[in-house]
């Protein structure tokens, strides 16, 4: 068994643990639902909802955990290292959070911040990986202070905008300590 296929993470209520293909179709709904719940896409059928979907896809070059409460998916994120075809802002020492998302009728309920303990937890097992990095929205206030309460640093050199759109991202890291 690989290190992240043993990785899980337990806060109160809630498992982490590394999607398996029969949560794939569950992870790749719940992401595009709970991005266009946000009120961050106009159509559900938006191109970028439709790669999200595409969970089995991404699960070659990435980890993808899912979050159960009662044995039920209520979140999912998937980690990536520098170098993969879904590493957005990965450096050779980070690991990136990217697709973190929680069911729209589950959050607010400490969801995305054990999914964020967990991503630290799991960076820490990983020989040469100093930080935990992701990209979050601009104006997505909530996100930020979790990150900001959490010890992520915003990073304003590595901010960027998505391609073809005025969509304003910005970085924000977490120094891992020895």
């Amino acid at each position: 068994m690989t290190d992240e296929q043993t990785f899980s993470y337990c806060s109160g209520d809630l498992s982490i643990e590394l999607a398996t293909p029969a949560d794939y179709q569950r992870v790749g709904e719940l992401t595009a639902e709970s991005y266009f719940a946000a009120g961050h896409f106009s159509s559900p059928q938006d191109e970028y909802l439709n790669f999200v979907r595409k969970v089995a896809e991404r699960a070659t070059q990435s980890e993808i955990y899912v979050v159960r409460r009662a044995g039920e998916i209520a979140g999912s994120m998937t980690l990536i290292r520098a170098g993969s075809d879904y590493a957005d802002i990965a450096r050779d020492d980070e690991l990136e959070i990217r697709m973190l998302s929680v069911d729209p009728a589950a959050q607010r309920g400490g969801i995305g911040r054990a999914m964020v303990l967990a991503a630290i937890e799991r960076a820490r097992l990983i020989p040469g990986i100093n930080a935990v990095s992701l990209t979050t929205g601009s104006s997505w206030l909530s996100a930020r202070g979790l990150y900001e309460t959490l010890g992520f640093a915003h990073h304003p050199e590595r901010d960027w905008v998505v391609p073809n759109t005025d969509i304003k991202l910005v970085v924000y890291a977490y120094r891992l300590q020895s």
